[in-house]
Order: structure tokens, then C-alpha cells, then sequence
């Protein structure tokens, strides 16, 4: 136990960046998931059949592009996976929210919910394994579930944090811009962490 603190304090930069992958996982699900009935009936003042047809739609996205995501990652590398699709959520999260605000409807909101779910699918099918095998073969178990459960934590927060941010700004597209700063964190996580020696040589041993 006391060897497996020591590393863990010696790989603690690794853990916290990885801390700062998973961020952009854990808000981007709880956000598409959890979120989209309150937004849908709450915020945007949609039917609650409208609402539950969109979160099992997004349901069935996830389950399509996890896996796809993850065997492209494994033919490319997770690295640009992780930095094309982080890139992509910064872009766009906010602006998809702006429009789908502008004008509440069923389908705007299958559309807009329908492209958060491709970047989180996409993102989340290769940081999983890249998690794993940047992590120090002796604390991998300890760092990954850290690592999460940290970021979990964090990200659990997303329907409080969306729904204070329309209240305290006025913004009904406020979630979008928290969306954004998650996939800035992990945007930078994923810099910091390919620049590691340590999870370089992990990367290339795994």
C-alpha cells in the first residue's frame, strides 16, 4: 500500500491530467443524458414525450459511436482522436445550443443533442483506453479510477451548474459554453499528457 501511495504521489501531474481528460467526458454525459429532459421541458418548453424520444435516440448514438471511434482510434492514435474532437466541441457546443435557443423545436433539438452525442462518442471511445495506458503500469488501476472519479464528481454537477448559468446570465444557451470549457480541459489535458515523458514511454509500452 505505502509503495502504491508513493507512486501515486510521484504520478500525480498524469492523474490530474487525466482528471482533465475525463472532465470533457463526465459534463458532454451528463449533459446529453441526464440534462436534456429538464432543458427540453424546462428551458425550452417541449412536450415530455419530445424529450424522452430524443435521450433514447441519443442512447442509441452513443452506442454507435464509442465503438467506431475506438477502432479508428486504434488505427490512427488516440491522440488526434482526442484533440480532433475536442476542437470540434469548442467550436461548436455553444453555437448548437445559440441555434437550437433561437428557435425550441422537436427536431432542432434531435439535431443539435444528435451532434453533442457524436462528440462525445467520438471523444469518449478513445480517452478510455488512451486513460488506461498513459497511466504508470504500477498505479493503473488506482490513477484511472482516480482520475474518474475526480472528474465524475466534477461532472455530476453539469444540471445544477446548466441551470444556474441560465438563471444567473439570462442565457439559455449557457450549458453550451459549460460544454466548451470541459472540451477545453480536455483539449489541454490531452497536450499536457502526450508531452509527458513519463506517458509517452507508458504509451509506447501499452
Amino acid at each position: 500500500m505505502g509503495e502504491i501511495m508513493n507512486s501515486m504521489l510521484e504520478n500525480w501531474g498524469i492523474v490530474i491530467a487525466g482528471m482533465g481528460m475525463v472532465i470533457m467526458t463526465t459534463v458532454s454525459f451528463y449533459m446529453i443524458t441526464a440534462y436534456t429532459p429538464t432543458f427540453g421541458k424546462e428551458v425550452l418548453k417541449l412536450s415530455a414525450i419530445d424529450t424522452l424520444v430524443v435521450t433514447v435516440c441519443i442512447g442509441i448514438s452513443n452506442l454507435v459511436w464509442l465503438p467506431l471511434s475506438g477502432a479508428l482510434s486504434d488505427r490512427i492514435g488516440r491522440r488526434p482522436v482526442l484533440l480532433v474532437f475536442t476542437i470540434l466541441t469548442i467550436l461548436t457546443s455553444y453555437p448548437s445550443v445559440q441555434w437550437l435557443v433561437a428557435d425550441p423545436s422537436f427536431g432542432r433539438l434531435l439535431m443539435v443533442e444528435l451532434w453533442l452525442s457524436f462528440l462525445y462518442g467520438c471523444y469518449n471511445g478513445g480517452m478510455v483506453v488512451a486513460l488506461t495506458e498513459v497511466m504508470p503500469a504500477d498505479v493503473r488501476t488506482a490513477g484511472f479510477s482516480l482520475a474518474y472519479s475526480l472528474a465524475t464528481t466534477i461532472g455530476g454537477f453539469t444540471p445544477a451548474i446548466s441551470t444556474y448559468l441560465i438563471h444567473s446570465t439570462g442565457n439559455k444557451a449557457a450549458p453550451g459554453l459549460w460544454m466548451g470549457v470541459a472540451a477545453v480541459c480536455g483539449l489541454i489535458a490531452t497536450l499536457v499528457l502526450y508531452r509527458m515523458p513519463e506517458a509517452r514511454n507508458q504509451y509506447r509500452t501499452a
